[in-house]
């Protein structure tokens, strides 16, 4: 991949994928070694918030049109909610007015989570909202 192709063959995606499950790991064992230093419910609500938010309304219109052509809408929704560039200005704000809190770790583990066990990242608006497959 570079800036003229960006597909990934199989491999490379396998490797993308491979690198987040080590992301997920990590921040999973942070999560339990801190797990005292965490507030259970505002670690939930992040967690389940970028779905509720990025990805169930696009779910839901997309069940609807039976499958078919979803509002772009949906598409920018769900990659502005599961996006790292996104959490990250996010974690920054809350370290700022709250300082650096554990509980922050939820968002990595539900992204990186998304990219290695789903093999789901950003959703460009011209494809199907959900997976399915393509010919090449």
């Amino acid at each position: 991949m570079d800036r003229f192709d960006k597909s990934h063959s199989d491999g490379t995606y396998r490797i993308v994928r491979g690198e987040h499950l080590l992301v997920v790991v990590v921040c999973s064992a942070l999560a339990i070694t801190h797990f005292h230093e965490i507030d259970a419910w505002r670690f939930a609500l992040l967690f389940v918030a970028i779905d509720a938010v990025g990805y169930l309304p696009g779910r839901i219109a997309y069940l609807r049109s039976a499958g078919g052509a979803i509002a772009p809408l949906y598409h920018h929704l769900y990659n502005l909610t599961h996006s790292y560039l996104t959490w990250g200005l996010g974690a920054l704000a809350w370290s700022y007015c709250l300082g650096w809190d554990w509980t922050l770790l939820a968002v990595a583990i539900h992204l990186s989570g998304d990219r290695a066990i789903f093999g789901n990242v950003l959703k460009p608006a011209d494809r199907p909202f959900e997976p399915t497959p393509r010919s090449r």
